[in-house]
């Protein structure tokens, strides 16, 4: 696996792919990769020649009060796995590289609506620096494919908006969820739960699928069940940020007459953001 951190050396490598007939997968990652990373890399490998992950921990995307500083940076742990799923090469750019004239003179790409709601009403900017950097990515590695996980499902739906609207040639892939045993979506900021945290945080998994039944047995007072399972929610000890039942295309709160739906969580437990969501 070649790991890669300039530009230069970025293109003339996924030229050469090119030149010779092949297609290129790509995998955009923060790092500290777990199972559902990997989930993703397989999938790419099943549908592509190559595969080139890249690993950057978006300053751009991170606002004052977040935890960009002390965000999990496992580089040498993360390309060992990589290797092991069979990545051709990983791009490591750094901050410098991806924004030399800082964050403040940085061209940025905006999703509006569907990039305002939910996390980016919760999160101001968050989804501003998201798709800045995945459009800069797309330029640089220019794929036939990318592969989003579904864990984020806002973010996978202005990813798709962003590059319906500016034209990119690429095929985006959504790569659902990856869980585990007790249900809670893998993440990266599940290493920050403590131990009784841990044990805690399948509920919010337990909430979505209680929703997911209410729903397929009929019941429309989608207000109603929202604030339930918030309660149930803040009852266990979490801090629900929002909990909403959704159109599932534009992500707007859906009535009894949409569908199909989503339905998108983020909660705290403790000083730890989780999201998750499920479709119904």
């Amino acid at each position: 696996m070649q790991v890669i951190s300039e530009v230069a050396l970025l293109r003339a490598t996924v030229k050469a792919w090119r030149q010779s007939g092949l297609t290129v997968a790509f995998v955009p990652t923060m790092g500290n990769l777990h199972q559902g990373h990997f989930k993703l890399v397989d999938e790419a490998k099943s549908r592509a020649d190559k595969v080139i992950v890249s690993i950057f921990v978006n300053p751009m995307q991170f606002g004052a009060n977040e935890d960009l500083a002390k965000y999990p940076r496992t580089l040498e742990a993360d390309c060992a796995g990589l290797i092991s799923h069979g990545a051709d090469a990983v791009f490591t750019p750094t901050p410098e590289l991806m924004y030399p004239h800082g964050l403040d003179a940085q061209t940025a790409v905006e999703v509006p609506k569907i990039g305002d709601q939910h996390c980016g009403a919760s999160r101001p900017g968050h989804f501003r620096g998201v798709a800045t950097i995945v459009a800069k990515l797309f330029n640089l590695v220019l794929p036939d494919i990318a592969l989003f996980g579904k864990k984020d499902y806002q973010q996978l739906a202005v990813i798709r908006q962003m590059t319906a609207d500016l034209s990119f040639d690429i095929r985006i892939i959504g790569i659902d969820t990856e869980r585990a045993a007790d249900g809670l979506a893998l993440s990266s900021r599940n290493g920050y739960l403590s131990a009784e945290q841990r044990a805690v945080a399948p509920q919010i998994y337990q909430q979505l699928r209680w929703l997911q039944q209410q729903i397929t047995q009929g019941y429309q007072d989608f207000r109603l069940l929202e604030q339930q399972a918030a309660a149930a929610l803040t009852q266990a000890g979490f801090r629900p940020d929002y909990l909403h039942i959704c159109e599932r295309q534009t992500l707007t709160l859906a009535s009894s007459n949409d569908k199909p739906l989503v339905i998108l969580l983020a909660a705290y437990l403790g000083n730890t953001r989780l999201i998750d969501n499920l479709e119904v």
